[in-house]
Parts: C-alpha cells; structure tokens; sequence
C-alpha cells in the first residue's frame, strides 16, 4: 500500500485542508479525516470547515478523471468524532448557520449517492456524526470489529436525521434501526455485519489492507460496469429521498427547541441528558398525517379533540 505525499491539486483539491487527500497508484484516492487538533479526545470532528468539505468532496472525486475508487478513513483513535458542540450551539441560535449546515448535511448524502465513483469507508474505533454518513453510505463499508458505531443524535435531542432514515432501514430492517436509533445504542463493528448495517467486520490490524484490498480489485474492474452497478442499486436510497429529506427538515427543526440545549450542557457536563422538563407540543408529527388529517390533531381515531 502507498503512501504518496498530500496532493496539491489547483483544480480540484487544493481548498481542502480538513481533509487530507493522497493519490495512490491505479487511481485509489484516499480521503482521510484529520484528528490534529480537533478535539481533546484527537478524533475527527465536524466543525464547520470539516462539516463543509465533507459534503463537496464527492462532487470533486466525481469529476476527477484521475480517480477511479477513493478510500475513506479516520486517524489515530478512531474514523470519527460526533459533531462540534460550538457549531452545534452556534446551529441552535443562529438562523442563518442553521440553514447553512442544513444544506450540507443534505449535499452530504446526495453527493455520495451521486458519486459515479465507488466508495469504501474504513472504520475504526468511535464512528460518530457526519464521518459515519459517509461510513455507512460509502457503497463498500468495512468496520474493525472492536469499532463502536453510534447515531448519536436522540442523545443530543434532535432527530435522528443526517444519514439514518434513508439508509439504516434498508441495510439492516426497520426493527433493528427503530432500536439503535431511538435508544442511541452502540453498534460493535462484528455486530453491525451481523446485522447488515457494513459490509465486512475484520480485526482492526486488518483493517486498512482490506479496504486497499477492495479498492485496488474495484480500480481494476470494468469502470462503466462498477459505476453503472452503483447507480442502478443507488435508486434503492434515492427512492427514499422523501423520507431523509422528512428526517432532515425534522432535525433542524430541533434545532432551534429546548432539547439541544439540555443535550448540549449534558455533554459538556460528561453526564446524561434530563429531558423530563422539556414539554413536547403533541409529540411531533402524528398519525393524523397518515390519514390525511392534520399532523396536529393527534391519532385518527379516539383523539379527544378530534371529531369521529
């Protein structure tokens, strides 16, 4: 395996620099997200700028003509970190970074749904926030066994959005993605290829030379055969667009609501959330929609103010 110097590309790469981009021979790009200085824990985390290439790069390693496969990864202790509590308190105060970081987290997934190119994503260690969008949707996933996989969002008081609606349902069943995602529970790697949710499980020293594996034996192969393979199956994911896109509007939504808050201070306090106070109006969106009623009018039958 390669390890070529960072590239400095004028066209394509060089505004990147919470990625770094290494070119490796036979047009394997590997993508690797920083840890340096990112946080105490030295995991990757989506700030804002990170948050921001995240959701170009794919459209990038598309036109690339140099790029046949690109390779995803963390460094040091893990592949990712969740998102950054600043960015997340700037989000819950500020309209305009709210709506920005919207459209990125949606550019997010539809890029690397639209990405001719395959992906394999390499995950070790904590895979949090929106690194595991691309852990997950990359079109190869491949996890250390020990790797802790967790949608974190419910911890932090907002709706599992970003990646989980479109993808998580189809990878692993609806039953399975109700309970990690409501309850906020860690996946092992060994236990998300058990259930569908990645690809292949290896040990972590294993890790790397099986995602090069994989991604010299796609670079290899009939490119417009791989690329149309994965455009065809990626229908599968695009036909859940308005659901994700459902997900994603409703996350933002709590954005702005009371719970982030509490989500926020619980995690710098390093102790767990206390949603008891918190009054949720009606719920959300409510059965009422499913049968053409008014969200806000609670279930179809038997709702107290509702005429039947």
């Amino acid at each position: 395996m390669s390890h070529d110097s960072p590239i400095n590309d004028p066209v394509f790469y060089a505004h990147y620099h919470s990625l770094r981009l290494r070119r490796h021979p036979h047009g394997i790009l590997e993508v690797i997200m920083s840890g340096e200085g990112a946080n105490r824990s030295g995991l990757a985390t989506a700030d804002a700028h990170m948050h921001r290439e995240l959701a170009e790069i794919w459209r990038d390693i598309d036109r690339d003509p140099e790029t046949r496969v690109a390779v995803i990864r963390g460094e040091g202790k893990g592949f990712s970190a969740g998102g950054d509590l600043q960015l997340v308190e700037q989000m819950a105060t500020d309209f305009d970074v709210r709506t920005r970081v919207w459209r990125e987290a949606r550019d997010l997934v539809y890029n690397v749904i639209n990405c001719s190119k395959p992906i394999v994503s390499a995950m070790h260690g904590p895979a949090v926030g929106a690194g595991l969008v691309a852990g997950l949707l990359a079109d190869i996933s491949i996890a250390a066994k020990s790797a802790r996989i967790i949608d974190g969002h419910t911890r932090l008081g907002v709706a599992a959005g970003d990646h989980a609606a479109i993808v998580w349902p189809l990878l692993c069943g609806m039953a399975k993605a109700k309970y990690y995602l409501l309850l906020c529970e860690p996946v092992s790697g060994e236990e998300a290829e058990r259930i569908g949710l990645v690809s292949l499980a290896v040990d972590e020293t294993d890790l790397l030379p099986k995602a090069f594996e994989v991604a010299q034996k796609l670079a290899h192969g009939s490119q417009t055969a791989i690329r149309w393979t994965k455009y065809a199956l990626n229908n599968w994911l695009r036909s859940a667009g308005p659901a994700f896109d459902t997900s994603l509007a409703l996350e933002f939504m709590g954005f702005a609501g009371p719970d982030v808050r509490e989500g926020v201070t619980s995690l710098r306090e390093r102790r767990a959330p206390d949603f008891r106070g918190v009054h949720a109006t009606g719920g959300g969106p409510s059965g009422g929609a499913a049968s053409g009623g008014d969200p806000d009018d609670g279930p179809a039958s038997g709702h107290p103010g509702r005429r039947t």
